[in-house]
């Protein structure tokens, strides 16, 4: 695979780019490749799992893309593989849509389980989503607002003073600033913070934790969106 990446780019940065996706479907695996491709992203492809296997072994990945079903196996298997033996993170791309199956994938330390047919815009949406934690785990904090996140330690400061902030509203915040500039809806709050589907939260307790932080905080970077979610606002530096 010829790297659109700069040559003097460490292998470390081109890691933090690079996508295995393994799909058997020819036309499909062609068309998620070229748009992540076009995304920016460092794309590998198979097509079946003992391909994919052999790209695993020889190479650093910052994310996988996988579907269960293949020709020689169980994607689920390789699933297990992946998690077994790295920090990669991993999103089944599948036809499975029943919920045991869903279970099964999230059970072998799946990041995210998308069901076909997709969006590919949702597709998109949720890789640019993995690869900014991606890249968050080489920053030490976030600055915005006259607001420092120092995100090893999970402490806030505001104005050179600590805002004692909640667990709850400490993912918050940080999911508000890790997606700085677009609209993150209730739904993906909800999904973030409390489990797969948000299932058993009232969605008036976003409504309150946002009103809270804000408060706390003294900020007007978050704003609401009627009818869509709510945004951070400010420039975020991160270092």
């Amino acid at each position: 695979i010829e790297s659109t990446l700069c040559p003097f780019i460490g292998e470390e940065e081109k890691m933090q780019n690079r996508i295995l996706l393994v799909e058997d479907d020819a036309s499909l695996n062609r068309g998620i490749s070229v748009i992540l491709k076009k995304e920016g992203y460092e794309v590998y492809t198979a097509a079946s799992i003992a391909e994919a296997k052999k790209l695993f072994e020889e190479n650093d990945f910052a994310l996988v893309i996988s579907d269960i079903t293949l020709p020689d196996g169980n994607g689920l298997d390789f699933g297990s593989m992946v998690r077994n033996n790295s920090a990669t993170y991993l999103i089944y791309l599948t036809v499975l849509d029943k919920e045991m199956d869903i279970v099964n994938g999230y059970d072998t330390g799946a990041d995210d389980y998308i069901t076909k047919p997709f969006s590919i815009q949702v597709l998109v949406s949720k890789v640019n989503a993995i690869m900014r934690r991606v890249q968050a785990k080489e920053v030490g904090r976030m600055e915005s607002d006259g607001i420092t996140f120092f995100l090893k330690e999970m402490k806030v400061m505001k104005d050179k003073k600590e805002v004692l902030l909640s667990k709850t509203e400490l993912q918050f915040l940080q999911y508000l600033m890790d997606n700085a500039g677009q609209i993150v809806t209730k739904e993906s709050i909800l999904e973030h913070i409390w489990g797969v589907d948000g299932q058993f939260v009232d969605e008036n307790t976003v409504n309150v934790n946002i009103s809270r932080l804000k408060k706390k905080l003294a900020t007007n970077a978050i704003s609401t969106v009627r009818g869509l979610g709510f945004i951070w606002t400010a420039n975020v530096i991160r270092h």
